[in-house]
């Protein structure tokens, strides 16, 4: 029963707001287009891309980043990100500091591609729904006109397609962490994506591919939120205001655009990094040796046990220290300026490329 009422009441939202882009295109005297569908593999397209992309041109750093987050605090083999750089192609060679990238790409590109093509939605429901009320309701078109995408709307936007599309991949996130970690020297080896969602199915329970899921949600509130946000915002901010000369014929340069998903990238990552660390530690738990899966070669005094996301958090600080919530930043830091940058301008450059009409910002 409760299946069917969201149904209706999803139905109900969608004939609201058909109904007023209808209005508004007959208004206009504009055609509805007429290959919708087309048109939304092209932005899924351009999505994928952009998240494969960028995602491997970071690799080294991202595999890095996750090795501190859940290194053995007993076993310490590297500390900072040239030292761990070099650690890993002295004992792992070149392949090495691409160990996991297929699974990230196999796992980045759908989400990546979910994720643009649902904050386009989202931003333009959020955005039609409240017209679309006034108009149908009230008898005020007018209302519909001025309507438009504030940075608080842009955040929800952000903020639900994260959340749809990291929920959608979860489990591939959660395997992607376990072989990124694991060694030549590891005790426990996963031969590829297929074998390591079925050993963890078999071995540890479905429950398992969502380990570490609650911080993730929570924490693609302020990260993919604020990236859409400030990034758009930053968009909208230098077309109107033109400083600098940077901005030509309302169109920002690729090294305008560049800037602002590198901006976008500082914000979200720093906000939410504790949760990416308590996240991925989670992930580690019920993962036969994973104390020593973490390191290579180190055994640590005492299992790596949490009950959830709190009693990761209490532990972490407590056996560790406060600093151990921000394990891995400075890689990520350096990795997620370019990755997030290249991601928003290959995904609008690409757009560009299909003849994509939907830009993000509209």
């Amino acid at each position: 029963m409760a299946s069917e009422d969201v149904k209706t009441s999803e139905a109900a939202v969608s004939t609201i707001v058909n109904l007023a882009e209808e209005a508004k295109l007959a208004r206009e005297g504009v055609k509805a287009p007429s290959h919708a569908l087309l048109s939304v593999c092209k932005s899924l397209v351009a999505g994928g891309v952009a998240g494969g992309v960028s995602r491997t041109a970071v690799a080294p750093l991202e595999r890095l980043k996750i090795l501190l987050q859940v290194q053995n605090p007993h076993a310490i083999k590297y500390n900072g990100t040239i030292q761990g750089l070099k650690y890993i192609w002295k004992t792992e060679g070149f392949r090495g500091l691409f160990k996991g990238n297929g699974t990230n790409c196999a796992r980045i590109v759908p989400n990546s591609a979910v994720k643009f093509y649902s904050y386009e939605q989202a931003s333009k429901n959020f955005m039609v729904l409240p017209a679309a009320i006034w108009q149908c309701y009230l008898s005020f078109p007018s209302m519909a006109e001025e309507a438009e995408l504030t940075p608080l709307l842009r955040l929800g936007a952000g903020a639900c397609a994260g959340i749809i599309a990291m929920s959608a991949t979860y489990p591939m996130d959660m395997v992607r962490g376990r072989l990124t970690v694991q060694t030549e020297k590891s005790p426990r080896q996963y031969r590829g994506i297929y074998h390591a969602l079925s050993t963890v199915l078999r071995e540890e329970g479905f429950r398992a591919l969502y380990k570490g899921w609650l911080p993730s949600v929570i924490g693609v509130i302020p990260y993919v939120g604020l990236n859409f946000a400030v990034y758009e915002s930053l968009k909208d901010w230098l077309i109107k205001e033109k400083p600098f000369g940077l901005v030509e014929d309302s169109e920002l340069g690729v090294t305008t655009r560049l800037a602002c998903g590198a901006a976008a990238g500082t914000v979200g990552q720093t906000v939410a990094y504790p949760l990416d660390v308590i996240r991925r530690r989670m992930q580690m738990v019920g993962w036969k040796d994973a104390a020593s899966v973490v390191t290579g070669d180190g055994r640590g005094k005492a299992p790596l046990e949490y009950t959830g996301m709190i009693d990761a958090f209490r532990k972490t600080v407590r056996h560790e220290g406060f600093g151990a919530l921000y394990k891995g930043l400075v890689p990520n830091s350096v990795k997620v300026v370019p990755s997030i940058a290249i991601a928003f301008v290959t995904y609008e450059m690409v757009k560009d490329i299909l003849g994509v009409e939907v830009r993000i910002s509209d």
